[in-house]
């Protein structure tokens, strides 16, 4: 045991000196297992920390949603056929009355009607590419929707079309500057003025595609009492529906399906005219490229291995041939193959490790640039860090076994005789 741990020692202690003698060749040989396993905790680190936001933010939305519309999200694994997509008739507010009288497993339906491109007006200033999302009764209960000041839409006033406005925190910093109160004031909004009631808070645009920063809320049957055409094509009014608790998804799609079926008066055997959504397809899909990412990550990574792994055995092999009479004295005093072999081995897998330490805290310091710069939080997976250390140490193993075992042979004659 104590032979073990100074043979142990004595190759961490020779690994460091083999660094400091020949700083520009061991740097060059570690460049690329530096490099090798920062490409693979960096591409293993950043999924998991997409996959923790998206699952983070689907738990917010709520995966328990359909979203109802013309057009579906993602093909069906063929051609997207958009001519069809677009002959199909608009949902219109009694469908979701529908939707919402019949369906008993669904705890809340509600209509939204995205109007883009709007222009919103407070006295000369202006905020312009604006969405505006019409909506109907519960919409805040089934979305995210967080007010920072004033209050959201009541009941009363989306029932009865009111000219009440929510802003989203970018359209109130531009037409109210210098934290004004906006509450009580009058925008001007598709040619009408509109009470703003409140203000919502900075959430960013989520991935059922609602972008509530830079949106303004109001009333649908605002919108539909003649300031905007809600059965022209050009809009994409969709319904929402959330399942009650405990219910399942796929249940609810029947039942809703069954419905807007005899709404439309779809016959049998026909297809829907309708597409049915959930951000569940869109987390397949992504989960399909993260995979993809993944393995051109190890690819990358795998050949940056490679050449770092001929670069350690490089080092190793002029190592052993610096050493070669200090081996043979070695073995001419009673030291055996194996430990000459375990002396080598562990050099190597020093230096290695060295290279892989070096890629994870380049790693660790662009994570903490992403998590406080660009306010993309990242995961930081002791299971990825301690993944790379083990495929550092294997391609130690690897790179100086042939060395090691080279050395571990020579004869200790041959060896002190040698120049």
């Amino acid at each position: 045991m104590i032979n073990s741990a100074q043979i142990v020692t004595t190759s961490v202690s020779q690994a460091f000196q083999e660094l400091k003698a020949n700083k520009l060749r061991t740097f060059l040989s570690l460049l690329g297992i530096t490099i090798g396993i920062f490409c693979i905790i960096a591409v293993l680190t950043v999924l998991d920390s997409m996959k923790n936001n998206i699952t983070k933010e689907m738990s917010t939305l709520g995966s328990d949603v359909l979203y109802i519309g013309r057009w579906p999200w993602m093909d069906d694994g063929g051609e997207y056929k958009w001519w069809e997509y677009w002959r199909r008739p608009s949902v219109t507010p009694n469908e979701m009355r529908a939707v919402e009288n019949q369906v008993p497993e669904a705890s809340f339906a509600t209509l939204c009607l995205p109007v883009n491109e709007l222009s919103v007006k407070n006295d000369d200033r202006e905020a312009s590419s604006i969405t505006g999302y019409a909506v109907m009764l519960n919409f805040d209960k089934i979305q995210n929707i967080e007010i920072a000041s004033g209050r959201y839409l009541s009941a009363s006033e989306l029932d009865g079309g009111t000219n009440s406005v929510v802003l989203g925190s970018e359209v109130y910093k531009i037409l109210f500057p210098g934290n004004i109160n906006a509450l009580g004031n009058s925008i001007s909004l598709l040619g009408r003025k509109f009470n703003v009631i409140g203000v919502m808070k900075k959430v960013g645009q989520n991935m059922a595609g609602f972008d509530f920063d830079n949106c303004v809320i109001f009333p649908y049957n605002a919108a539909a009492a003649g300031l905007v055409d809600v059965r022209s094509l050009n809009y994409e009014p969709f319904i929402v529906v959330k399942a009650a608790q405990g219910k399942r998804l796929e249940d609810i799609k029947y039942e809703v399906e069954g419905v807007l079926r005899r709404e439309r008066k779809v016959r049998p055997g026909a297809p829907d005219n309708f597409a049915m959504n959930q951000l569940s397809q869109i987390s397949e899909r992504l989960d399909i490229f993260f995979n993809t990412i993944n393995i051109i990550g190890f690819v990358i990574g795998g050949f940056s291995l490679l050449v770092g792994a001929f670069g350690i055995a490089n080092i190793m092999f002029v190592t052993v041939k610096e050493r070669t009479k200090v081996i043979g004295l070695k073995k001419a005093i009673g030291a055996r193959g194996s430990s000459i072999l375990s002396e080598f081995l562990v050099e190597a897998i020093t230096l290695c490790l060295i290279g892989g330490l070096v890629g994870i805290v380049v790693v660790l310091l662009l994570s903490l640039g992403l998590t406080y710069g660009a306010h993309f939080t990242v995961t930081l997976s002791l299971k990825n860090f301690s993944f790379g250390i083990g495929i550092s140490a294997l391609v130690g193993l690897l790179a100086g076994f042939i060395p090691a075992y080279t050395a571990s042979r020579l004869d200790p004659v041959v060896a002190i005789r040698s120049n």
